[in-house]
C-alpha cells in the first residue's frame, strides 16, 4: 500500500512540476525574455514589440533599464540573429541608444569630428527618411543620435538600411505600442515628429 501512495505523490509532484513550467513558458511566450546578461532581471513586455529589462549597477547602485526591439525580419547573413535597437537609460536619464544588424557591419565611410569610425545609414520613420551618420562600433553595432530614437519611439514603421559585408540591406521594426509613460520615467524622452 505504502509503495502505491509514493508512486501517486511522485506523479502529482511530477505532473505539478510540468504545469509550472508550462505557466512559465506561457509567461514569455506573452512579451517576456530571458536576460543575456548576467546580472539583469528577466525581460518583461514593455508595449508593442518592445521589451524591458533592468538591473543595478554593482559598484555605483545605478538603476538602469534598457528597451529592446526586435527587427520583423533577418538579414540574409544570419538567419538566427534578428537585427536589434536597443535604448539603454541610467537613473532616469538617456544614456545611449544602438542599432545592431545581428550580422557583421561593412567598412566605415568617414571619420566624425574626433576621428571616430562613422557609417552613413539611411533612416525611414514614417513617412520621412533621412540619411544620419551613426558612430560604427568595432563593426558589432552603430550608435544611434537621439534625435532618430526620439522620432522612433513615437512612429509605426522605423526602417533602416545599412551596410552589411554582403551589400546594403533593410532592418524592417515596428515600434508603435511602446510604453511611453514607462519610457518617460526611465529615460526622460519623449517622441518627437521628424
Amino acid at each position: 500500500m505504502n509503495g502505491l501512495r509514493l508512486f501517486q505523490i511522485k506523479k502529482t509532484l511530477a505532473a505539478g512540476t510540468v504545469a509550472a513550467c508550462l505557466l512559465a513558458v506561457s509567461a514569455f511566450a506573452q512579451g517576456g525574455r530571458m536576460s543575456p546578461y548576467q546580472d539583469e532581471q528577466d525581460g518583461v513586455s514593455a508595449g508593442g514589440n518592445w521589451t524591458e529589462f533592468r538591473s543595478e549597477d554593482k559598484m555605483t547602485g545605478a538603476k538602469k533599464v534598457r528597451f529592446e526591439l526586435l527587427s520583423n525580419n533577418y538579414l540574409r547573413e544570419d538567419p538566427d540573429s534578428k537585427p536589434r535597437v536597443e535604448l539603454v537609460c541610467s537613473n532616469g536619464k538617456f544614456e545611449r541608444a544602438d542599432f545592431s544588424p545581428g550580422t557583421r557591419l561593412g567598412r566605415p565611410d568617414y571619420p566624425g569630428f574626433w576621428g571616430q569610425p562613422k557609417m552613413e545609414v539611411m533612416v525611414r520613420i514614417d513617412g520621412s527618411h533621412e540619411h544620419k551618420g551613426w558612430n560604427w562600433v568595432r563593426g558589432h553595432f552603430l550608435a544611434m543620435d537621439k534625435g532618430t530614437v526620439r522620432g522612433m519611439i513615437g512612429a509605426q514603421i522605423f526602417n533602416v538600411e545599412v551596410r552589411t559585408r554582403t551589400g546594403p540591406q533593410i532592418a524592417e521594426f515596428s515600434p508603435s505600442g511602446l510604453d511611453l509613460g514607462e519610457v518617460r520615467k526611465s529615460c526622460d524622452l519623449t517622441p518627437h515628429k521628424p
